[in-house]
């Protein structure tokens, strides 16, 4: 390789069009998916407008608007009127992700609906499985999972995304929807789902707070890689379809670690905390928000996610 002056790396950063034209890393809205909570009315978030909720009737009209910026995929979270201590609103037929799947089915049958598998938002304790002596049941909580997962595929999901972290869980979705009839259904798992600090808007808006104790005993240690490549390994073995790592900004060394370890599609959430804090920190007027969005959206491509959850995406399809 020739030196300076013969080599001069500014020369394609010139222009915007240069740039644009050797670009490495670029974002399109196919590769995007938005995150929507529907539960009994309507709820705006003025601070946090993506974690805003919308009633039934209200989610079919903010579907017809992300169709119409071009985007082709949600991910449906539920909040119901009432709870209880088996989260059994998760696996109702009248639950309010299953009456929501029906009437996006039947009016966009081109959008691909994706749910939110778990119990946390559908349980009095706020945790991620049924309770048993005081600690998170891990079996016991698989069968309500694939419950779950078969009525939302009843009710129209094309794809189940399991975010409990219960071991076994993939297996046991699989087992749930092959015997249902639904083995064409993919599974896109939360493999690597860390305890995380930023999840806290997402709690508030899902109002998914454990009551007590917190989930560090299902959810992954932070500070573990290795860790992380095992739990993907696993759900590979169990017939995920394709692994999601969550939170995606405070981990691209793990999504870049899984990217070169699996062929599967690698999809990374970025998470409220990490939308909250930019928003944050441009109504203060320390950044600009469409920048730094952009330039987070492109970091998380950039190591190696096919895929992103983003609250951002339904700005994104208008800055793009």
């Amino acid at each position: 390789m020739s030196s300076f002056p013969e080599t001069r790396l500014r020369r394609l950063r010139r222009t915007g069009a240069l740039r644009s034209l050797v670009r490495e890393t670029k974002l399109d809205r196919s590769d995007f998916v938005y995150p929507l909570f529907v539960g009994p009315s309507s709820q705006a978030n003025d601070e946090l407008p993506a974690l805003g909720r919308f009633s039934v009737d209200d989610l079919s009209r903010e579907a017809e608007e992300l169709l119409g910026l071009g985007l082709s995929a949600v991910i449906l979270f539920g909040i119901p009127e009432e709870k209880d201590d088996e989260g059994s609103g998760a696996y109702a037929a009248d639950g309010i992700v299953q009456r929501a799947l029906k009437g996006l089915r039947e009016r966009y049958p081109d959008l691909v609906l994706i749910t939110d598998v778990c119990l946390c938002e559908y349980t009095s304790h706020g945790h991620c499985g049924v309770i048993e002596n005081g600690e998170v049941a891990n079996d016991a909580t698989l069968e309500l999972l694939g419950r779950t997962a078969v009525s939302h595929v009843e009710a129209g999901a094309d794809v189940v995304a399991p975010s409990d972290m219960m071991d076994g869980r993939v297996g046991a979705l699989r087992e749930a929807l092959d015997e249902a009839g639904f083995e064409e259904t993919a599974i896109i798992s939360y493999a690597a789902k860390y305890a995380s600090a930023f999840y806290g808007p997402f709690r508030e808006a899902a109002e998914s707070t454990p009551a007590f104790g917190d989930r560090r005993g299902y959810q992954m240690d932070p500070a573990n890689v290795r860790e992380a490549l095992r739990e993907c390994e696993l759900d590979v073995a169990e017939s995920a379809d394709a692994l999601i790592i969550k939170p995606a900004l405070p981990n691209l060394d793990v999504i870049r670690a899984v990217r070169e370890s699996f062929d599967l599609p690698v999809a990374a959430y970025n998470v409220s905390g990490e939308y909250a804090m930019v928003k944050a920190a441009a109504a203060a007027g320390h950044l600009d928000e469409r920048a730094a969005a952009l330039e987070s959206l492109t970091a998380i491509k950039r190591a190696g996610a096919d895929l992103v959850f983003s609250y951002w995406t339904k700005d994104l399809a208008r800055w793009l």
